[in-house]
């Protein structure tokens, strides 16, 4: 089967766009990729003039189109969905492709897919808060569909001495800034904490945190030995601090860190203990004084760690890879060939 597959890559790191694609031409389909997000015009200048911006979208949405035309898929995936205009959707429907949205990151900006899902022939979701925004605006056709690891890349990594003296902290925590993690976080600080991610340059000059940042930015090689050398990862997800829209989602890194054998402490984020078994696969807290009892608890007992990451990772790996999750999709709407 021919699939044309729509999404972002990232040109400084891997991505769960590689890793899907990796999974379609893993099962034996032929792959045709679209890049939704090769702008002609730099955003700079796109954020000041919007009739630039809807013109530039319009070029994106020819090329798709153009590249619809010549390699007459079966099935197009769109994740994100943000760049693509309904009409486009229509579009290639009418050469004889089947169109599929799956929706990925935080509903920060719905608004463009609900107004686009209705053209497409079936609808999935990476969080359950997408299932339950599409069923209040009356579109019902959705499945969940969360992320995954892909084993070739997330798996332990054999740590020497100096790699687990860089990345073997008791605690360690990989992800993005945001001021109520930081405000979290600064709580934890008394413990042998260790941070990467980017916007953590954004601290106060007075936070005690600044003395656990260690870098922007990790690569994949890097962040697998980070996960394989720390005692417990971290995981907290983001959320609305005006909470004006849900976040349930699970993280990628839920998959990925699990799948490195990791052990796991998570906020207790409704999807990832759809999908888990809290004191099982990992860990979960409620608060900060929960957090900071289970840390204590599970650092003064390595073989409770141990079991829970041995058990997270063979579930991880049983049951959420990417292989899986284009195997599911392929089945739902009937194509699992």
């Amino acid at each position: 089967m021919k699939i044309l597959f729509s999404g972002h890559h990232n040109p400084h790191f891997l991505t769960i766009t590689e890793y899907l694609e990796k999974a379609i031409r893993s099962l034996g389909h032929e792959l045709v990729i679209f890049e939704d997000r090769r702008h002609l015009i730099p955003g700079r200048i796109r954020g000041k003039l919007p009739f630039l911006e809807r013109f530039d979208l319009q070029i994106i949405n020819q090329r798709l189109l153009k590249m619809a035309g010549e390699a007459r898929p079966d099935l197009a995936i769109v994740t994100g969905g943000h760049r693509i205009l309904p009409e486009t959707v229509e579009k290639m429907k009418k050469l004889g492709t089947r169109a599929v949205l799956w929706t990925i990151d935080a509903p920060i900006d719905f608004q463009p897919l609900l107004a686009a899902a209705p053209v497409y022939d079936h609808l999935f979701c990476q969080g359950t808060e997408a299932i339950e925004l599409f069923s209040k605006a009356g579109i019902t056709n959705t499945r969940w569909l969360p992320m995954a690891c892909d084993p070739d890349f997330h798996h332990p990594v054999d740590i020497g001495a100096s790699a687990r003296e860089k990345y073997g902290n008791d605690i360690v925590f990989v992800g993005s800034f945001y001021p109520e993690r930081a405000r979290l976080f600064e709580k934890l600080a008394e413990f042998d904490f260790a941070i990467w991610g980017p916007g953590w340059e954004n601290l106060s000059s007075s936070s005690p945190l600044r003395r656990c940042v260690r870098a922007a930015h990790t690569t994949l090689a890097e962040w697998v030995k980070i996960y394989s050398a720390g005692k417990i990862v971290l995981a907290t997800h983001y959320h609305d601090p005006q909470s004006s829209f849900p976040v349930y989602q699970a993280s990628p890194r839920i998959f990925e860190a699990l799948a490195c054998g990791a052990f796991v402490i998570c906020d207790q984020q409704r999807d990832v203990f759809a999908l888990f078994e809290e004191g099982k696969h990992l860990a979960s807290f409620s608060d900060i004084n929960d957090l900071k009892e289970k840390i204590n608890f599970y650092l003064n007992h390595p073989e409770a760690r141990k079991t829970i990451a041995e058990a997270g990772q063979r579930e991880v790996v049983a049951n959420h890879t990417y292989i899986h999750r284009i195997k599911e999709l392929l089945a739902t709407i009937g194509l699992n060939l």
